[in-house]
């Protein structure tokens, strides 16, 4: 069901790249590289922009990198050099032969990458379910990241498809008796699958993350650009317990800036799910858009990252 919720769902010239095999920094404009892992999964990424590096987690599971290049790429890469990674399992990244998709596997990608590009430090900008990746890779290698930016990200996934997404699921599908899909005795899944079903079959589905049927549209059909997408992350990524943990818990240990950015009408992750996080270094900025400001307000998610900028000298 998660994959349901978040799921936001050119030709390469690719010159590979094997891990440990040079070592210069490899940090330059590129239309598309490999870097091989050290349990040799092919990893696909692109270079571009200017200024400190960002390295894109992408939420998903599996969304991939391509449709933030593609909507915001010419704004973020204005601000940063931004290194836009398709995770193993995604996309052009191949898949690992033992299925090892654990939080400690993910993030040691997101480390191999860092150093294969020569990067001392980095800024990470995570959206929905990379939130998830971004807080195991903070509480392992807090001095590989000069800060983060969280973008619509969720940080406990057990309060997504919480009361807040059920009732505007009812709102929407015009449900006044609301008993059958907030009873507690009737297992959640059970309740949001009903619930999704419908939306999907009424045709309002989008409404829970977008502002138009158009946009939804128009995001969908960017993930057919990519030829043979990869869907191996995505087929078993909510059955990995590492995901699973409450991660705004943590986030009071975690030192470095954050700008937690979140939708005032995204109801995939919810408009109150910044409640509770508790970063000591934050700055906290709620937008008038869905879950995807990349395509539907970017003024305002540029505007935010401009300040953040300014404010922690980036």
């Amino acid at each position: 069901m998660f994959k349901c919720v978040f799921s936001l769902l050119l030709c390469l010239a690719a010159a590979d790249f094997l891990f440990g095999q040079n070592d210069k920094p490899i940090l330059s404009q590129t239309p598309g590289r490999h870097i091989i892992t050290s349990d040799g999964v092919n990893l696909f990424f692109k270079v571009k922009g200017k200024g400190t590096p960002c390295l894109y987690i992408h939420g998903g599971p599996g969304s991939g990198s391509h449709w933030l290049e593609k909507f915001s790429g010419d704004m973020l890469e204005q601000h940063f050099q931004m290194i836009y990674l398709d995770q193993r399992g995604v996309s052009r990244s191949t898949s690992p032969k033992d299925s090892n998709y654990t939080m400690e596997r993910m993030v040691k990608d997101f480390e191999e990458v860092r150093t294969a590009l020569g990067i001392q430090q980095w800024i990470i900008m995570g959206h929905s379910f990379g939130g998830i990746l971004q807080m195991g890779y903070a509480q392992r290698y807090p001095l590989a990241i000069k800060g983060m930016i969280m973008i619509n990200c969720g940080l406990n996934l057990n309060e997504l498809g919480s009361s807040d997404w059920i009732q505007k699921a009812c709102e929407f599908l015009n449900i006044t008796d609301t008993i059958p899909y907030t009873d507690k005795s009737i297992p959640l899944d059970d309740r949001l699958q009903k619930l999704y079903g419908a939306l999907r079959e009424k045709d309002l589905f989008w409404k829970m993350g977008y502002a138009s049927k158009k946009n939804k549209e128009i995001m969908d059909a960017s993930f057919d650009e990519v030829p043979d997408w990869n869907k191996d992350l995505e087929k078993i990524a909510m059955s990995i317990k590492d995901y699973w943990v409450d991660f705004k818990k943590v986030t009071p240990d975690m030192k470095m800036p954050v700008l937690f950015f979140y939708g005032k009408t995204d109801w995939f992750v919810g408009p109150e799910h910044y409640k509770g996080v508790n970063f000591p270094n934050m700055m906290l900025w709620g937008s008038d858009v869905g879950h995807v400001p990349f395509l539907e307000n970017k003024a305002d998610l540029e505007k935010a990252i401009a300040s953040y900028q300014e404010r922690y000298k980036f």
